[in-house]
């Protein structure tokens, strides 16, 4: 039963962290603002309909980042301490990975040899 909580927890958490990192290439306004402005640039985006893309994006990472908080709360009290602990840990170190297979991601194809 614990495990399960767990696995459902990291997996409603790892977007999450991504998107909730502050100062980082994941961070709300350096994800959503290149996505905005790709979206602008290939569906030639007038300056009023970027501007409620904007919004619907600023929204949905407030409702997501609720939803965090709400799940973090209700496994707190659910899980003990020390589980909390290893929980963070392992999110830390998943988030750590993909930062680094998302680095390597960037890297041009001659410098990857």
């Amino acid at each position: 039963m614990n495990k399960k909580i767990i696995i459902i927890a990291l997996a409603l958490a790892l977007p999450l962290t991504v998107a909730a990192a502050p100062g980082e290439k994941g961070d709300f306004e350096g994800h959503h603002g290149n996505r905005v402005e790709h979206m602008a640039k290939n569906l030639d985006l007038n300056a009023e309909q970027k501007s409620k893309v904007e919004v619907i994006f600023k929204e949905q990472h407030e409702k997501l980042k609720a939803i965090h908080e709400e799940t973090r709360a209700r496994l707190q009290e659910v899980l003990t301490k020390e589980q909390m602990t290893k929980m963070d840990e392992m999110k830390k170190q998943r988030h750590e990975k993909w930062q680094k297979k998302h680095q390597e991601g960037q890297k041009a194809p001659e410098e990857k040899k």
